[in-house]
């Protein structure tokens, strides 16, 4: 073999030292025991960004700090904070301020993380950004499930009201704003920001069309409103204090300031990690002592989930991306949520993939038909092809489904759909299918998994986890 066919030896990031790692931002209180309460908050800096804002900082000013620093929504999209405040129609009152804490993608709990040890921290963000934007009011919706979170914040709402950090004429000042908590029963849909605003009115959480409800100009009680997610309005703090420029600088150019990461899976030490944006790489948090400290077992990783369920999946040749979303979206997946979930060489693909389909066939609302029926259609083909019952033509078949909900079956997605839960159940199938078709081969004629893997459990299948040698 010549030194041209060689394959480059992957850097070696097992070592203490060998990772950028950068300033804690927002993740600075968790491992302090009082973080969540009002005296540690205050204790450690909390609220001076407030105080900062509303007397020396006009509306203006605070909008043009979180414009500077290019912060990218956290949430799933991506889309620059500053640029989505500056949507607002000028001269029309009343808007509003929704903070979309419905964090319901699997492997997602980041958001969480903050919600329930440092929720002052998330107050005091809404705050400095209803002021911002001059929002009437302030929505923060939480997951159903999330009861710390939800008690957490509503004992922290309590304490800002009653050291005039919310209400009325703020630290003496005349800004008012009332910050409204309420929770959701659960639907991942509602994640989505419309159908979030839907259930916030008292419906069912169904997306809107857009146009013509884009939230900035038709949202809440079809007025003008800004939907920012957890992670992006806790940042807003430390910009208002350090500056915008400040967290420019961190991170990369196309990705700036930190962000932070949540990691399930096959890693050593899963957990929620607050890494230098566009900088890290999916090898340096897999692999490094400060972050995941590598795979279970010294194993491989076989496959990665990037950016939540919702996206495609990436596999070892990826490992030296950056954290980038431009470089990530390129690679054809996306950071999306910010939820990595790592799948190591004993993982059965097949039933990876139905794991996720089956979680986006029972979270559609129902409301557009390619969905509703292309999502069960397709966990029914794949449980069938996992029972040992799977005919030839089901992998195609698998793809001629995913063809009708998300036409080309490409990056970023095209859909039949007015939200993107559709095409999200098509990213598993997609990933799985042209990577691993032998594994959907090999059930169909032998009816079970590949040697080496484990199988789960899996309802309506079989009893219990399967280990194939």
């Amino acid at each position: 073999m010549s030194d041209a066919t060689v394959p480059p030896t992957p850097p070696d990031y097992t070592q203490p030292g060998r990772v950028p790692t950068g300033p804690k931002l927002i993740t600075t209180r968790f491992d302090q025991p009082d973080g969540y309460t009002y005296d540690g908050y205050v204790r450690t800096g909390g609220y001076t960004a407030l105080r900062k804002a509303l007397t020396e900082m006009t509306p203006e000013q605070v909008h043009q700090e979180v414009k500077t620093s290019e912060m990218q929504g956290r949430g799933g999209a991506g889309f620059p904070a500053g640029t989505k405040w500056g949507f607002l129609p000028p001269d029309v009152f009343p808007r509003y301020l929704v903070i979309n804490g419905d964090e319901s993608e699997p492997g997602t709990y980041k958001d969480r993380k903050l919600m329930e040890l440092d929720p002052h921290q998330l107050i005091e963000g809404v705050v400095i950004a209803a002021y911002a934007v001059r929002a009437a009011q302030a929505f923060l919706y939480v997951r159903g499930e999330m009861a710390l979170a939800q008690e957490r914040l509503a004992q922290a709402l309590n304490d800002a009201y009653a050291h005039n950090l919310i209400g009325r004429n703020i630290l003496g000042t005349d800004f008012s704003v009332d910050v409204v908590l309420t929770w959701g029963a659960g639907a991942y849909i509602v994640g989505e920001e419309t159908a979030l605003i839907e259930s916030l009115e008292g419906e069912r959480g169904m997306p809107r069309l857009k146009p013509p409800y884009f939230p900035a100009s038709k949202g809440l009680y079809l007025q003008p409103t800004i939907v920012n997610n957890v992670e992006t309005l806790s940042n807003v703090p430390w910009i208002v204090n350090q500056s915008g420029q400040a967290f420019h600088d961190l991170g990369a150019p196309t990705s700036t300031g930190m962000r932070i990461f949540a990691v399930s899976g096959h890693v050593n030490h899963p957990g929620v990690f607050e890494v230098p944006n566009g900088i890290t790489t999916f090898r340096m948090l897999f692999d490094a002592p400060e972050y995941c400290g590598g795979v279970r077992d010294g194993r491989s990783v076989k496959a990665f989930i990037p950016g939540g369920a919702s996206a495609m999946w990436f596999f070892d040749e990826h490992l030296d991306l950056p954290l980038d979303k431009p470089t990530i979206d390129k690679a054809g997946s996306m950071l999306g949520s910010g939820a990595i979930v790592v799948m190591d060489d004993t993982t059965d693909m097949v039933a990876a993939c139905w794991n996720v389909v089956n979680f986006f066939s029972r979270e559609s609302c129902g409301k557009c038909t390619p969905c509703r029926e292309g999502t069960t259609w397709l966990q029914r083909i794949l449980k069938r092809i996992l029972a040992g019952d799977g005919r030839p033509e089901d992998i195609d078949l698998l793809m001629d489904v995913s063809e009708s909900i998300s036409p080309g079956i490409a990056w970023p997605p095209r859909q039949t759909t007015i939200c993107p839960l559709g095409p999200s159940a098509v990213s598993p199938i997609a990933s799985a299918v042209r990577r691993f078709r032998h594994e959907f081969e090999h059930y169909i004629q032998h009816g079970r998994a590949v040697d080496g893997v484990v199988t789960p459990p899996i309802h309506g299948v079989h009893g219990g986890a399967r280990i194939h040698v």
